[in-house]
């Protein structure tokens, strides 16, 4: 079953003058077609202005196609009277986490969404409690939002969004803010999500390391998908990636380097242990 399907999806930024009268148009989303099964952890990649994040908004219903549609959990997303049931099947994790942090005290701040969605009293402390620790912020529980460092603050808007427990849980560069120890962290946690809870993931991000676990990576350029398939798949093709200004993940980087040397490795090498394999076969 398909939790995310987008058909034909086109999306267009209309600035006006003064009287209300177009003046320019410009096209963000340009015929996006994108199914997501129940289950599978999606990443999603691009340079800034690709049109990835506005896709994402178009996911939770905060922009609507100007043209096509998009099905969350089976709902149109145009429909509004299903506005906040879509809402609740996709959780939203933004880019900077001011825009989620309500709370005055970090562990009622990840409450606060259970507690809106009637889940018992006890439940919610122990979703707390869970998404705190998947994080790493259980220890700044009872600390006020206002004093944490960005990374720590998205840290919270994440462990917020996990709280909520949805089908779907859509990350729009969540890690931008974090150093290299806590988007390992998150990481590890949004992949234990998806392995365990089974819950839906898709990713949006600039660090290709994090998506070589994905069932699938869509690549997007001028508002279009522009390559998609598995992760293997797509970091084989490391022409492709350089011309649309993207990197690869450093094993491959490697292993694509030692190939032009004429050493026999594989295409698709994503990770150091699968490097260091291929290297020993070539002895």
């Amino acid at each position: 079953m398909d939790i995310v399907k987008a058909e034909n999806v086109v999306f267009e930024y209309i600035r006006r003058d003064e009287e209300g009268n177009p003046t320019d148009v410009t096209t963000a989303l340009d015929h996006v077609s994108i199914d997501v099964r129940q289950g599978e952890f999606i990443g999603i990649l691009g340079h800034n202005g690709s049109g990835k994040s506005t896709f994402a908004k178009h996911l939770n219903a905060i922009l609507y196609p100007t043209e096509g549609t998009i099905y969350v959990g089976g709902m149109n997303t145009k429909d509004d009277d299903k506005l906040w049931d879509v809402r609740s099947c996709a959780g939203m994790v933004f880019q900077n986490p001011d825009n989620q942090i309500i709370g005055q005290v970090v562990e009622e701040d990840v409450g606060f969404g259970p507690e809106n969605l009637g889940v018992p009293t006890k439940e919610i402390w122990e979703r707390v409690e869970e998404s705190l620790r998947a994080v790493g912020m259980l220890e700044y529980r009872k600390k006020s939002p206002n004093k944490l460092s960005g990374g720590q603050k998205q840290r919270v808007s994440i462990a917020g969004v996990l709280a909520m427990h949805p089908k779907c849980i859509v990350l729009d560069e969540p890690t931008a803010m974090l150093d290299p120890s806590g988007r390992k962290e998150v990481v590890r946690a949004i992949r234990g999500l998806n392995d365990v809870e089974k819950m839906t993931v898709i990713l949006i991000t600039h660090y290709m390391d994090e998506v070589v676990h994905a069932d699938r990576i869509f690549v997007m350029d001028k508002g279009r998908v522009v390559m998609q398939g598995t992760p293997k798949e797509v970091f084989s093709d490391v022409p492709t990636l350089e011309k649309l200004r993207l990197d690869v993940p450093g094993p491959t980087r490697i292993a694509w380097e030692l190939k032009k040397k004429g050493l026999p490795l594989p295409d698709g090498i994503l990770t150091a242990e699968e490097l260091v394999k291929e290297i020993e076969k070539c002895r």
